[in-house]
């Protein structure tokens, strides 16, 4: 079956981007570059300083190492087959861009985008690095290693059962480093709440997992939700979920965090809670999982979001 046969609907065709600047910015798949955003924001809001100029550029270097690792994923995925055979993929939430086996993009085109983005991150972490000093270069450095190699060889983090770590160390990293630009130092709050976000984003990767387990494991891919029997795996969501507000409720115990904000982030508890019902219910079935994948999308951008609010609030 050619290319185009298994197109799926609102897939990119190459017609659609005659621009080179709107084809080089689609492939980056910028609508999933808000929750980088949004751990920003905590990051900023936890750490008790005042917004500058250097959170500006540490958010723009932020977004364009998820942006580099988001075209970087697909280029190796194609290498490995995993994105060509995957028949059960919900586009645009898993399955890759698609802009390399639609032919919107060429592999080599491909890769020197992720590159590109790679370098210029490189450029203006380096300039925040001579600002915010050893911990900005720890942070931005196992960033962008991380996210390398996640599915770059020689280890393919994710493909040997390390990807849930790897996103979630990544991901903790974004409102850890906003508050060390913010404030010049990462507070307890900063901690917490940044290790719930980054469970929740953690959550969101394990559960697009399961439409294209099929063509994962195919092409050798041994993440969890491979491993792992299909009565079983989505339990992985749901402990990774219970860390996540689990971790929220014990700060908010200790006293690290007040009651409002302890509410502001329990808003986003039912909807994780529903989402997890529906994967325990639909594992094996792909096609029926587009909702959940929607609900933990929302949940890991309208948490992060939800807490600063309070936290600028005064509380």
């Amino acid at each position: 079956m050619s290319t185009t046969l298994s197109m799926q609907a609102n897939e990119p065709q190459p017609a659609s981007f005659a621009s080179p600047l709107a084809r080089h910015v689609a492939a980056t798949r910028p609508a999933f570059l808000t929750v980088t955003l949004a751990g920003m924001v905590l990051g900023a809001a936890a750490s008790g300083g005042q917004a500058n100029a250097a959170l500006l550029v540490a958010g723009l270097a932020v977004l364009l190492l998820h942006a580099a690792v988001n075209v970087a994923n697909d280029y190796f995925d194609h290498l490995s087959g995993g994105d060509a055979g995957n028949t059960q993929r919900l586009f645009p939430f898993t399955g890759g861009s698609r802009f390399i086996q639609n032919h919107v993009m060429t592999p080599r085109a491909t890769l020197l985008l992720a590159v590109s983005l790679f370098a210029a991150t490189a450029v203006l972490g380096g300039g925040l690095v001579w600002q915010g000093g050893g911990v900005i270069a720890a942070l931005g450095g196992a960033g962008a290693a991380l996210g390398w190699a996640y599915s770059a060889p020689p280890l393919r983090l994710n493909g040997r059962g390390w990807g849930e770590l790897t996103v979630a160390l990544t991901f903790w990293g974004v409102p850890l480093g906003a508050a060390q630009v913010v404030a010049g130092h990462i507070a307890p709050a900063v901690v917490w709440l940044g290790g719930s976000y980054a469970l929740l984003v953690t959550a969101l990767l394990y559960l697009n997992q399961f439409p294209d387990r099929a063509a994962d494991a195919a092409v050798g891919k041994r993440h969890w939700v491979v491993r792992l029997p299909l009565t079983v795996a989505p339990w992985g969501y749901v402990l990774l979920t219970l860390a996540a507000y689990g971790g929220l409720g014990w700060a908010g115990h200790r006293g690290v965090v007040s009651v409002p904000v302890l509410a502001a982030g329990g808003l986003t508890l039912p909807v994780s809670v529903w989402a997890a019902s529906q994967l325990i219910r639909h594992a094996a079935q792909p096609a029926a999982l587009r909702p959940a994948i929607v609900a933990t999308i929302s949940a890991a951008n309208v948490f992060p979001l939800a807490v600063a609010a309070t936290l600028w609030g005064g509380y």
